[in-house]
């Protein structure tokens, strides 16, 4: 079996440590371990962090393999310094039945790369409707917890109650993408004086606000949880934070990009910056950035959007939303956040781990460096600069917000249940890993 130390790491970034892991698990952590026959890591000046765990990825498969696969969206993760993604239903067909969601589950297994957790559907085939399966897909042995039409809005209000009050049963949680379909119809962009300058139609504001209310009032009058996706706006914050402040059943999410992009990238009218929803102004990106340091904001999640080149190499109109971000996450939200000293790598583990994992339920995952955990590890050099590259990307997309841009640190080392996944930056092969696991599991 095998057996790794690693040699005096800066745990969640304060004092220096060693971690001897034996058997995917953490067989031990302090001062000057005894390496014995162990392979030794010298992680002097490496950050070490509990393995990532992203709660709104999207793998594309099964259905859309041209854009994304479980395999390419996994290796991403783990050059990401990921351990778990919870994968959207948004496929081909629906994660929105045992069948489908079971499927990704053994996709994401044969992979090796990380865990991955199914994310079902609220509504069939995310029409709006009707219910999806969600007992079967709770009962079924992906055991979802967490809900979601993520890219459509659970809109009609009497189904988004039910959805609230069906999940209750079992400890679910739905989680909403807050977007009010009549209020954004044609929209391009946020609305505001960027949109009225270059000639698009605009994504105002309230209509996403005027949905994470709404839900905020339906979890608290049902007794049940609700999530509030990729939040964008001030106000939305200033929802949330008034909410939590009333004792309401509810969670939020930021992502990267949102916290770093504003909607001036639009004037450039290149569709790698077009993402639902918008990048909005200068003064949400800090308010969002305020909110994750307060604490209103509960995760970050990556959206990790990956579409096929033709999709993104287009006119801005006719271009897909979405962006790719696992293997740029962290450093991103590292210059944003750590650096300007909003908050600490204690923080960046609650909010990119801890907190993602207890959101999303996922066994095994979201656990402290400690004695007797299983061994989900990222080891992140902060000093590292180095130029984005769609194209070098491991995603089988390259639909990247921060091509040709300079990001300063990036993850040396990615430890899946003890089985390393990512060396010294470079991606180990499917077959090694695999050898691996089989020798940790005899």
């Amino acid at each position: 079996m095998s057996t790794y130390l690693i040699r005096g790491a800066n745990l969640l970034g304060e004092e220096k440590t060693d971690i001897l892991i034996k058997d995917s698990i953490i067989g031990a952590v302090g001062p000057s371990l005894d390496a014995g026959d162990a392979t030794v890591i010298n992680a002097d000046g490496l950050i070490a962090l509990p393995g990532l765990v992203d709660p709104h990825t999207h793998l594309r498969e099964p259905g859309r393999e041209d854009a994304e696969t479980v395999l390419t969206g996994t290796q991403a993760a783990a050059a990401g310094g990921y351990t778990c993604v919870n994968a959207m239903p948004n496929t081909t067909p629906v994660q929105d039945s045992a069948g489908v969601v079971e499927q990704v589950l053994r996709l994401g297994r044969e992979a090796g790369y990380c865990d991955v957790r199914p994310i079902g559907a609220v509504t069939h085939g995310l029409e709006g409707k009707h219910l999806a399966e969600l007992g079967a897909m709770a009962s079924s042995e992906a055991q979802v917890r967490c809900f979601s039409d993520d890219g459509l809005c659970v809109s009609d209000s009497m189904l988004m109650r039910r959805a609230l009050e069906y999940v209750k049963s079992f400890g679910g949680v739905v989680a909403q993408h807050a977007q009010d379909p009549r209020l954004t119809e044609d929209a391009q962009m946020n609305e505001g004086v960027v949109s009225a300058e270059i000639g698009l139609a605009g994504w105002p504001a309230v209509a996403e606000e005027s949905i994470v209310i709404r839900d905020c009032l339906l979890a608290q009058h049902v007794g049940s949880r609700v999530h509030e996706l990729h939040l964008s706006t001030q106000g939305s914050v200033e929802l949330i934070r008034w909410a939590k402040s009333q004792g309401m059943p509810v969670t939020a999410e930021a992502t990267p990009h949102h916290l770093s992009l504003d909607d001036e990238e639009a004037r450039s009218y290149d569709p790698r910056f077009k993402v639902n929803p918008p990048l909005r102004t200068r003064a949400d990106v800090e308010a969002l950035r305020q909110g994750v340091a307060d604490g209103t904001i509960d995760v970050i999640g990556t959206d990790h959007a990956p579409h096929p080149a033709e999709d993104k190499d287009c006119e801005w109109a006719a271009g897909a939303n979405g962006m790719i971000g696992l293997e740029t996450a962290l450093p991103v939200v590292v210059e944003a956040l750590v650096d300007t000293g909003m908050i600490t790598w204690s923080d960046i583990a609650r909010l990119m781990s801890y907190a993602p994992a207890k959101l999303c339920q996922n066994p095994d995952q979201g656990l402290p460096i400690e004695e007797g955990n299983p061994a989900n590890i990222c080891l992140y050099d902060p000093t590292i600069e180095w130029t984005v590259s769609g194209a070098d990307s491991h995603s089988k997309a390259s639909n990247t917000p921060w091509e040709g841009r300079t990001l300063r640190g990036k993850v040396s080392y990615t430890f899946y249940r003890g089985v390393p996944t990512l060396w010294e930056g470079e991606l180990r092969t499917k077959e090694d890993i695999a050898t691996e696991e089989k020798e940790n599991t005899k």
